[in-house]
């Protein structure tokens, strides 16, 4: 039995995570690991919705400094979230996770619009629900539109789900000695500059009480064993 400490979440999984040991593009073995991870939560009631980045694929900051518009960059950004929920949706459906993709853009032709509503009847049916395209607008960020996503669901919790196991004071793949955060408030995270995510997600989440667990879920049953209580991670609230 499993006694998580929540019944509904939201997911955040960076683009970057899904690249495994690739330079670029979506590592098909790693988005095997997170359904399987995904689904042994979802097998255990739990409801869960989930927003994906588009790191690894495009990043439209970092062409915005190499003359790029950035609003142009940002959708571009966008559809790279939707090709990351369509591999997701994929790997989750074929070990028979019911699973659909609301987009903030409409493309009809792959997805389904992004509707309150619907999607909040999709998560009671147990089906999980892939939120793409961020907000549906430039300058903001896929953590920013799982603040706002996490909101409009009623999540009791958003976990982020990066590279490491938690917030550290500096990169632990650059510095040995970095402490790792068990748990930090979110004035912490916006007075100390820690980059765990964007300032107006980290606002959002506050305003509406929803707390940020940091964790990593490329360890076998980590995502299980975080939402247990247990395993390895930060959690950010008040």
């Amino acid at each position: 039995m499993n006694n998580f400490k929540w019944k509904k979440i939201l997911l955040k999984i960076s683009g970057e995570s899904l690249m495994g040991d690739d330079s670029f593009g979506i590592n098909t073995d790693v988005v095997k690991s997170f359904a399987y991870e995904i689904s042994e939560v979802v097998k255990s009631g739990l409801q869960i919705c989930i927003v994906v980045g588009g790191g690894n694929i495009y990043r439209g900051i970092s062409n915005a400094n190499n003359g790029m518009d950035r609003t142009t960059g940002d959708y571009m950004g966008m559809l790279a979230t939707v090709m990351n929920s369509l591999a997701i949706q994929n790997s989750l459906e074929q070990i028979g996770i019911q699973t659909r993709v609301q987009s903030a853009l409409p493309i009809s032709a792959v997805c389904e619009p992004y509707i309150r509503r619907r999607a909040k009847r999709h998560m009671e049916k147990g089906r999980v629900v892939i939120f793409a395209a961020g907000t549906g607008n430039p300058y903001f960020t896929t953590d920013t539109a799982a603040a706002l996503r996490a909101s409009e669901m009623n999540c009791e919790a958003l976990i982020k789900a990066t590279l490491v196991d938690g917030v550290y004071s500096s990169d632990p793949k650059k510095n040995k000695d970095a402490i790792k955060y068990d748990h930090l408030s979110y004035l912490d995270v916006l007075s100390k500059d820690l980059k765990v995510m964007d300032a107006s997600a980290v606002s959002l989440a506050r305003e509406n009480k929803i707390p940020i667990v940091v964790c990593s879920i490329a360890k076998n049953k980590n995502l299980t064993h975080v939402l247990n209580g247990k395993g390895s991670y930060t959690i950010i609230s008040d």
